[in-house]
């Protein structure tokens, strides 16, 4: 597997954020690890801190660094080795009607409509469903990141045709990032989240990007269990990236004594792409 140059990270910083509400499990308190959101290299650093298994909200790059838990588990889908499961080629004959457009990331009335009705539906009394244009923009939008809207549309006419999802998605030399997805919640029938990745998928193989993040999967929680359904899989350890095996997801398991070291390239198995 090719290797990401290391960048000089003399002056790499670094901040662990106070403990805070766990955004999946509302029991437990969490508290993540941030990419220093001043530092002017965020762009060129982002690539690197997508390898160690960060990811991307607004501005901010960090992940998640909970005291003796590491349910969270950074994933992607290694573009070239994919194949669709039976399901999901049913989702791709099904969604023939639909078309992918991709978008500056520029909020349109439109999308900020759409997403408002996702959040009303999916995420009511969340904390997110009160969500406008501004929230919109300090969540997907970042001032730095090359990122992309995904749009899925039914085919016209008119034209352009409704608007049924949106694929917040960043670009980098070597690999796209789903940072988030909403879709229609009155086509739950369609599978739209199901298409909006293998969408990602066919665009990646299209830019000859290697990789698709896929954020963070979590073992035991219905909202993420969606993510191991694509083959092949692979899971950020701390430290590498290997074949995804279920266990990595213990809601508690333990961390390694100290941080993995956040810099350089994490070392790859043969389970990484050729």
């Amino acid at each position: 597997m090719g290797k990401t140059p290391a960048p000089d990270d003399n002056d790499l910083r670094l901040f662990h954020t106070g403990e805070h509400a766990c955004g999946y499990w509302p029991e437990r308190a969490a508290r993540d690890l941030v990419l220093d959101p001043r530092d002017p290299r965020l762009a060129q650093r982002y690539p690197l801190a997508l390898e160690w298994g960060f990811r991307r909200s607004g501005d901010i790059v960090y992940r998640p660094h909970c005291h003796g838990c590491r349910a969270c588990v950074a994933v992607r889908i290694p573009v070239d080795r994919f194949r669709p499961s039976r399901s999901q080629r049913r989702c791709l004959k099904h969604n023939r009607d639909i078309e992918m457009r991709i978008c500056q990331p520029v909020r349109t009335d439109e999308q900020l409509a759409l997403y408002r009705r996702y959040l009303a539906a999916r995420h009511a009394g969340g904390g997110m469903d009160g969500h406008g244009a501004v929230e919109f923009d300090q969540f997907l939008v970042g001032s730095w990141s090359d990122g992309r809207f995904m749009e899925l549309r039914e085919a016209g006419p008119p034209r352009p045709g409704r608007l049924l999802a949106v694929a917040v998605t960043d670009v980098t030399e070597n690999a796209l990032s789903a940072v988030y997805t909403f879709f229609d919640p009155d086509f739950t029938q369609r599978g739209l989240g199901t298409l909006a990745i293998l969408r990602q998928i066919e665009w990646a193989r299209r830019e000859r990007r290697r990789h698709l993040y896929l954020g963070y999967w979590i073992a035991g929680h219905a909202k993420m269990d969606y993510k191991r359904r694509f083959h092949p899989l692979e899971s950020f350890d701390g430290r590498g990236w290997h074949a995804f095996e279920e266990a990595d997801g213990a809601p508690n398991k333990r961390l390694d004594d100290g941080t993995a070291p956040v810099g350089g390239t994490p070392n790859d198995n043969d389970s990484g792409t050729a």
